[in-house]
């Protein structure tokens, strides 16, 4: 089993990370030309809807796809249950999207957002249909399948989306995106996996699921009312044009940012279930891949920070530099973010779902006063009270997971520390270097590319000098050697 799971796991971490470059590049590229196509207006407008529907992450298979990870044994009853009840939930909310569009659309005092809420509805059952293969295809650990299946339903939804914006379709351009991804995801994920349903329905099976995925729903509930109380206070009462420079940003940042441990962590997720009992096994992957996910996350955004005014109206247009302060105090959100990643799966592998549920509630509520106390200074005062929220709340993540490992904290804040040190001096580099290019008059493009090559080559000299032992992290993830039972985490 253990040398079954090495394999899996290097192939799997070939296979993602082929596609989460291959969709980074897609997502990337599609917002870009969407944000170019369309004024903050229609961005925003488009925005408010998708507040709502992100519901569908929630409800979708109400989190049963995550319990069928991660029981050990599956019999037909327990995925054709699932099935069923992801089918019925996919219905039930999609009905209950189309009634409430109305009065969604009048509480954000938008009438426009009413057919566009109306019509993303369709998500919940289009999606629902494939919630279950997916999540078969994600237990088996059969990830060129998957992988390459999400890349092409990503491609498909991007197309979608630029072809509307071209033809002027405005914020329709964003829910054809929505629509089209998940209906052509859909339809593969059926054509992939070889399991089709039964009418069978075992409530033996419903309690098991039950009882691992309810505090799951309730977690992922919270996250959801976090992720989106900003956007929703923002677009009430600073207006869609406020909400089209903020969204920019959040897209620009904390979505790119939480993409980027997903390599590993949807390759992990799965064999950390297979591994639930072992957690001194899971506790030396868990070292190795935070700084592995800090390693690309921290240098990253900090580089960020300091281009941001170079960043945003070479990339996006000079319509978006409004945006440039907040994405600029939300790269330090998706540094914490991203970090934390792997510490939710892990928490999942255990079983300790209640534990999960506890600390995002507290999550949530911290956030969301963060946020309607920066609303009082605009779209920079919310992302500012994000930043400050997510510094107090986020590291209580990290101690509920030792505390689940039975390990010291301190692992984690190692295993990250040397990486931290290279990317803030890089970045006092770059910013130096920037400066002096703003007063030799070197246009803002040039600028743009002159930093990012310089911030590469300081922090790759910097890591080889305070983090020699990435290679060796490197090596153990894509070398076929996971870590063994009995070997501590790996310090720095």
């Amino acid at each position: 089993m253990t040398d079954d799971i090495r394999s899996r796991v290097t192939r799997g971490l070939g296979w993602v990370g082929f596609s989460q470059v291959a969709l980074q590049v897609i997502r990337t590229g599609g917002a870009i030309v969407v944000a170019r196509l369309l004024a903050p207006e229609e961005y925003g407008l488009a925005m408010l809807a998708l507040v709502f529907a992100s519901l569908v992450l929630v409800f979708s298979d109400l989190a049963l796809g995550a319990a069928l990870v991660q029981r050990k044994n599956l019999t037909e009853g327990d995925r054709s249950t699932a099935f069923w009840i992801t089918i019925g939930s996919g219905i039930v909310f999609t009905v209950l999207g189309f009634a409430l569009s109305g009065p969604v659309a009048a509480l954000y005092g938008e009438p426009d957002v009413r057919p566009l809420l109306a019509v993303l509805s369709l998500s919940f059952i289009i999606t629902a249909l494939g919630a279950t293969q997916q999540s078969l295809l994600l237990r088996e650990m059969n990830f060129r399948r998957l992988e390459t299946l999400t890349v092409v339903g990503t491609l498909a939804g991007t197309v979608a989306a630029v072809t509307v914006a071209i033809a002027g379709g405005g914020a329709w351009a964003i829910i054809a995106q929505q629509l089209a991804g998940a209906l052509i995801t859909s339809i593969l994920m059926w054509r992939a996996s070889s399991w089709r349903p039964t009418l069978t329905f075992s409530l033996e099976s419903a309690r098991f699921l039950a009882n691992f995925s309810g505090f799951l729903v309730g977690s992922r509930l919270m996250y959801y009312l976090h992720q989106n109380a900003d956007r929703f206070l923002i677009g009430r009462y600073l207006g869609t044009a406020s909400l089209g420079a903020y969204a920019v940003a959040y897209n620009v940042m904390l979505a790119p940012a939480a993409r980027i441990a997903q390599p590993i962590q949807r390759v992990l997720a799965p064999a950390f279930a297979r591994m639930q009992d072992e957690p001194e096994r899971i506790a030396a992957a868990w070292a190795r891949v935070t700084r592995l996910v800090g390693m690309v996350t921290i240098p990253g955004l900090i580089g960020v920070v300091v281009v941001a005014p170079d960043l945003v109206p070479v990339v996006l247009g000079d319509q978006w530099l409004a945006a440039v302060p907040v994405v600029q105090l939300l790269a330090w959100v998706g540094i914490l973010q991203a970090l934390q990643t792997v510490n939710v799966d892990i928490l999942m592998a255990r079983g300790r779902t209640r534990t999960l549920f506890k600390f995002t509630t507290c999550f949530c509520i911290a956030h969301v006063i963060a946020f309607v106390i920066g609303l009082q200074w605009g779209i920079v005062g919310v992302a500012a009270a994000y930043a400050i929220s997510s510094t107090v709340v986020e590291p209580f993540l990290t101690v509920l997971t030792a505390r689940s490992l039975g390990v010291s904290p301190w692992i984690f804040v190692r295993s990250v520390l040397g990486v931290a040190q290279s990317a803030v001096v890089m970045g006092v580099v770059v910013f130096g270097a920037r400066v002096v290019m703003v007063d030799a008059g070197v246009p803002a493009a040039v600028r743009l590319v002159a930093a990012t090559a310089l911030g590469a080559v300081v922090f790759a000299g910097l890591c080889a000098w305070r983090v020699p032992e990435i290679l060796r992290d490197l090596r153990s993830l894509l070398g076929n050697r996971l870590p063994v039972r009995g070997v501590a985490p790996a310090e720095s």
